[in-house]
């Protein structure tokens, strides 16, 4: 099974309010999974993912300041 969830064109503020929104949804995940969870190893490798998340927000940001056009966007969720 396959969903759509992204298709189309968007300017670059839409652009960065859609995918913050969905890596904010993600990192709020992990966090809830850290919060119960006692095991060190598994919050750290939690830890570790909202930090790559963060810093992803940060590139994609400064990505977008320097490209003012509308953007293709496409995402989907594969579910085997």
């Amino acid at each position: 099974m396959e969903l759509q969830l992204i298709h189309g064109k968007f300017s670059s503020t839409e652009t960065l309010k859609i995918i913050s929104e969905m890596i904010q949804v993600k990192i709020r995940f992990n966090e809830d999974k850290i919060k119960n969870n006692s095991n060190e190893e598994d919050i750290k490798m939690r830890e570790n993912k909202i930090l790559k998340l963060q810093q992803e927000l940060f590139e994609l940001r400064a990505y977008l300041n320097h490209h003012k056009k509308n953007l293709d966007l496409h995402a989907s969720i594969k579910i085997n």
